[in-house]
């Protein structure tokens, strides 16, 4: 599988199999895994996603850790309404902008609870700022985060906006 077949959104796929299979098989592909609403296991193996009729599998949970997801992919999640987490720990490809897309897909700002953001690098306070606009976020977990330069600020600023917001820090 070359680098550019993961980066780019194959939108006649997302049409055909719908968005939790496509986001579910890009997720995979590049190296997170998932799990599906109702289902205690995570799914990481590409070949044993579970088949059956369109609709029937929603993704509730991204484990991200260490896998090459990047902005490029992140149309994949726009057709997701039951995704409830997502860890982002050690991925080199997070940056600002993805955070800042994630948080603008309408979808994701009612559905997400809650999300883990770890030694990913080119994070920074901009980044975690725009997580406001998941509205019903109730747990975020900072980690070894050396891109953030005010937590104090950032913190505050999402608790003002997000006042229900359990936050928890373990920043250098």
């Amino acid at each position: 599988m070359t680098t550019s077949s993961r980066r780019t959104v194959d939108y006649e796929r997302i049409k055909a199999v719908g968005p939790d299979r496509a986001a579910a098989e890009w997720l995979l592909r590049c190296g997170a895994k998932v799990r599906f609403q109702g289902f205690e296991r995570w799914q990481h193996d590409y070949n044993a996603l579970p088949t059956g009729p369109l609709g029937r599998y929603k993704i509730q949970a991204i484990d991200a850790t260490e896998s090459c997801i990047m902005y490029r992919g992140f149309d994949h999640l726009d057709g997701l309404k039951h995704l409830e987490e997502i860890k982002l720990n050690k991925c080199i490809y997070i940056e600002d902008a993805c955070l800042e897309r994630l948080s603008s897909i309408e979808n994701l700002q009612e559905s997400m609870h809650m999300m883990e953001v770890v030694s990913c690098g080119n994070v920074s306070d901009k980044g975690i700022i725009a997580l406001h606009k998941l509205r019903n976020l109730e747990y975020l977990f900072l980690c070894d985060l050396p891109g953030i330069n005010d937590k104090q600020k950032t913190v505050e600023r999402l608790q003002t906006a997000l006042p229900r917001l359990e936050i928890a820090l373990d920043l250098q």
